[in-house]
């Protein structure tokens, strides 16, 4: 049984401040995360994480985003560079507790084609799980045919591995407890994004890199049980529980 889990940015790390950890929220992520691999609960983790603090602020810095890109390499370096910083963290966190993990970095595994397409090569990933490691992967930059390098989001990145790693369930851990409605409850489940569009800010919301209409919207494309959980849920989640908004 795969499982495919964001941790988002915004929990990680403190996305108002550069380049920033919360370290204890990153320290209660890793200790879910070590218990669920280590106890069996969950064997086949594929972790991806967020930008947060880190790669947002260089992005915003030169003007790189999901459309607009940059054919300047040493933009692009800098971007990628506070994003390994940040993966190298949360490696950290998971070897001090005995987790076998390892990098994968999209700017060297995938690319956009000219229609905005991105090809992510999932063979690293794949073979890291055969092997009884888990991936860690990123939101980053990858080289953009006609635009230099753009942002790939981390959610892109899980859409990809939850397809081609033939995950069977997906979790979005984030700072809310799930989608909320136009009260402000937790909605239980997302079949259908028109039923939930005024509360998500309406049926254009577009925002791919984090906002929560466009991760609905993307969820609900997916063949497998997708979850929007908060931390406290997160080792609920691991241990197979149906946690917070089951979108799907």
């Amino acid at each position: 049984m795969t499982t495919v889990l964001k941790l988002g940015g915004s929990v990680i790390t403190e996305k108002d401040r550069a380049e920033t950890l919360d370290g204890a929220a990153l320290d209660a992520a890793a200790d879910a995360v070590a218990a669920a691999v280590g106890g069996g609960a969950t064997p086949d983790l594929a972790l991806v994480h967020g930008a947060g603090s880190f790669g947002h602020h260089y992005a915003e810095k030169h003007g790189v985003t999901v459309d607009d890109g940059t054919a300047d390499a040493g933009a692009v370096l800098e971007i990628h560079g506070s994003m390994t910083t940040l993966n190298r963290f949360v490696l950290s966190r998971l070897h001090d507790r005995d987790v076998d993990a390892l990098p994968v970095h999209p700017l060297s595994a995938g690319a956009r084609d000219a229609d905005a397409a991105l090809d992510l090569s999932l063979s690293s990933a794949g073979t890291m799980l055969g092997e009884g490691v888990v991936p860690v992967s990123h939101g980053d930059v990858v080289a953009h045919e006609g635009r230099g390098a753009t942002v790939v989001s981390g959610d892109e990145v899980v859409v990809e591995w939850a397809t081609g790693l033939d995950a069977d369930r997906v979790g979005l851990c984030s700072t809310v407890d799930g989608v909320y409605d136009a009260s402000g409850a937790v909605i239980d489940r997302i079949d259908d994004f028109d039923a939930v569009a005024d509360a998500l800010g309406g049926s254009d919301a577009t925002d791919v890199t984090g906002g929560m209409a466009g991760k609905v919207r993307t969820l609900l494309d997916l063949d497998v049980p997708a979850f929007v959980f908060g931390l406290d849920d997160l080792s609920a989640f691991l241990d197979g529980e149906d946690v917070g908004t089951w979108i799907g």
